[in-house]
């Protein structure tokens, strides 16, 4: 913002007024607005300005280096000032990060940089406010830490050099984490669950990070990727940031050899993960390693031998809930299957592994895919009948078979023939409700492989966790370090809240209600040594007062109550 003297001429003579510059976010450009008139300049003489263009350009100018050192003065601006409201639902989360002893080797690693304040605290800070409050990094400084109950003691712009920091050395703090936690709980990677994600920029413009890319959420713009593995017990223990544009199979492969090195881990790893990491590569480097595999297998591209088999229907077994009803069918054998690959050169190979495979039915699931599939053939009946070009048909071109308008491939404002495709529906229907499970592991129950492959959906759920209740997205942010830095933060933050969740609460509350606590859980400062209860009651509230003996249901709580809370070890 910028003040400027705005000189208008008309035949009353010239009318002066001070106007703003400003950015108006409905325009998403720079506007002007009048924010003092000031009047003709021949009445302005009148009234004793022997000068009045010169009068107010003074005082335009004295305006501008007021707002100028304002700017400056809340720049530099260290966090201060007390709320009465105070945000202190975050205190399991510190509870448990504090008992990890993680500050320690943080404080270590910034001996080597000129920084003037604590990491640790940046750390610290950032992972509290973001699962209490998220936001952007400025209203996180402004609003958000000033209500947690420790004084921090860092500047807006050190924290975005702090950021920066932290997201260039984040493997290293990843690796801290882990150390710590294997200390205090049990990192158990003999079942390793590993999947990938995206997240779009709104900008037009791609970078060296940010790239264009298969976005998880369809979007067109420059997205990042990242890749997060679990652990059996599903808690994270490693993450990796890579450019958009990159294929996810390789992250599998070079997540798991980090890990291994950093943690000194040995001894074989059973990787899980969905159909889209189900690659000969990966499947190679893991057996190559020692390590075994549990992935799913698209049914649509397996070979015709494979899914007579899969559609057989007198070997399926029945598994049903405690009331009798199916719950789904499944089948096992265990054969050699061949896989095509390719090596450096182009050249075509052909491999046949030993592997046990797990065939799924389930009702429900063929239900829902039937509606999807007699859903997208109606609508490529309409579009056929209504002549539709070929770049309308969408997903439901799967469907048809196009052939040029004049059977000479020349085609014509974009129109061409179309043919329902009878066999590629007949095929869809078919393999309706049906899953593969494919897996090294010969010795293990197929129903064994069937509980661990569906584990993954805590590994989707620590997705979700980022995209929703944390806001990992937008990230006002820039530079490839100060973006990595901040999915650092989001990533903590879902470890040390899974940690809350399976360790503290013995897996027993779910991650909405464990947010809604987070989220919800305040007091407000009434007296030097008073504070007075604002949450509303709730059956978790009651039942974590009862588990740890703290006064969570209490009105009134002192300054003693509020630090046993704060101090509270899980």
């Amino acid at each position: 913002m910028a003040y400027f003297l705005k000189k208008t001429n008309n035949k009353k003579g010239t009318y002066l007024q001070i106007y703003e510059s400003y950015y108006d976010p409905e325009r998403r450009g720079g506007a002007h607005r009048s924010c003092k008139p000031l009047g003709y300049v021949h009445e302005l003489i009148a009234k004793g300005i022997d000068d009045p263009i010169f009068y107010y350009s003074e005082e335009v100018k004295r305006l501008n280096q007021e707002h100028d050192e304002n700017k400056q003065r809340e720049k530099n601006r260290q966090i201060s000032g007390e709320s009465p409201e105070k945000l202190l639902g975050y205190f399991p989360i510190k509870n448990l990060n504090d008992s990890l002893g993680i500050r320690k080797y943080i404080s270590l690693m910034q001996t080597v940089t000129d920084f003037r304040f604590s990491i640790a605290d940046l750390i610290d800070a950032l992972i509290y406010a973001r699962v209490v409050y998220p936001c952007s990094k400025s209203k996180t400084f402004e609003e958000v830490i000033p209500k947690l109950f420790s004084a921090y003691g860092f500047s807006l712009d050190q924290l975005y050099s702090g950021l920066a920091y932290i997201g260039s050395e984040y493997e290293k703090i990843v690796e801290i984490y882990n150390h710590q936690i294997r200390q205090k709980y049990r990192i158990d990677t003999s079942h390793t669950y590993f999947d990938c994600t995206n997240f779009y920029f709104e900008i037009d413009r791609e970078d060296d990070f940010r790239r264009k890319g298969p976005s998880k959420e369809n979007r067109k713009e420059p997205i990042v990727g990242l890749g997060l593995l679990l652990d059996a017990h599903q808690i994270p223990i490693g993450m990796k940031m890579f450019p958009g544009s990159e294929s996810e199979k390789p992250v599998l492969r070079n997540v798991i050899d980090e890990l291994k090195q950093r943690g000194n881990i040995s001894g074989k790893t059973i990787q899980v993960a969905d159909k889209g990491l189900n690659g000969i590569n990966n499947i190679l480097h893991a057996l190559k390693a020692g390590d075994g595999y549990i992935f799913s297998k698209s049914v649509k591209g397996l070979r015709e031998t494979e899914k007579v088999w899969l559609l057989l229907g007198n070997d399926y077994k029945d598994v049903r809930d405690k009331d009798g009803t199916v719950l789904y069918r499944m089948k096992a054998c265990v054969d050699d299957f061949p896989y095509d690959y390719f090596d450096e050169n182009g050249k075509k190979h052909t491999v046949k592994l030993r592997e046990k495979r797990i065939a799924t039915f389930n009702p429900k699931l063929a239900e829902k895919q039937l509606y999807e599939i007699n859903k997208q053939v109606e609508k490529a009946r309409l579009l056929k009948a209504s002549q539709a070009k070929r770049s309308e048909f969408g997903d439901c071109a799967k469907y048809v078979s196009f052939f040029s308008a004049d059977k000479k491939g020349n085609k014509t404002d974009g129109k061409v023939t179309v043919e329902m495709n009878d066999k590629a529906i007949e095929n869809a229907r078919k393999l309706a409700g049906y899953n593969l499970m494919v897996t090294s592991e010969l010795s293990v129950s197929a129903a064994e492989i069937y509980a661990a492959y569906h584990n993954l959906w805590r590994i989707e759920e620590a997705f979700r966790i980022m995209k929703s209740h944390l806001d990992a997205r937008p990230v006002y942010l820039q530079k490839e370090d100060t973006i990595t830095g901040h999915f650092l933060i989001c990533y903590l933050s879902v470890v040390l809240t899974r940690l809350f969740q399976i360790y503290a609460l013995n897996d027993k509350y779910g991650t909405e209600e464990i947010f809604d606590f987070i989220r919800n859980f305040r007091v407000a400062k009434v007296s030097d040594r008073k504070y007075i209860n604002l949450t509303r009651s709730s059956t978790f509230i009651k039942a974590l007062a009862s588990e740890t003996g703290l006064p969570l249901t209490s009105y009134f709580l002192g300054n003693e109550a509020i630090n046993k809370m704060l101090n509270h070890r899980f």
